[in-house]
């Protein structure tokens, strides 16, 4: 179920970015507020222009990805409890040694456990 929403929202966000990118550009920002298209009173009491059909659409998918965020969200949130990052670490054990297996990475002992008289044999040869 989180793997669906999941993609889901990533194809609302793909369709949303296309519909923004579709529509044409309104001249209305802020260069356009401060005298260089048009008056200060222009900008803010301007007619509103009717809703195109890009513009509602980019409404309804935006509030279609905000809607399936919260989900995921509160849906994450439940899945999992907060855990340590040790115990997730310490969570796999070594494990146990057999009693009487030797370790090939340790120089050879003899039977109390010590090296050989002459210490780590010369393998250099």
């Amino acid at each position: 179920m989180f793997g669906f929403l999941l993609a889901l929202v990533i194809i609302d966000g793909l369709l949303m970015s296309v519909i923004v990118l579709l529509q044409a550009g309104k001249g209305e920002g802020l260069a356009a507020m401060g005298g260089g298209g048009g008056t200060v009173a222009d900008g803010v009491m301007g007619g509103r222009q009717a809703a195109t059909l890009l513009t509602k659409a980019t409404w309804f998918t935006g509030g279609i990805f905000l809607g399936l965020l919260l989900v995921l969200s509160i849906m994450s949130s439940q899945a999992r409890t907060p855990q340590s990052v040790l115990q997730q670490e310490f969570r796999s054990a070594p494990a146990p040694l057999v009693p009487g297996a030797v370790d090939p990475t340790l120089p050879p002992t003899t039977g109390t456990g010590q090296p050989p008289a002459g210490g780590v044999p010369d393998t250099t040869g």
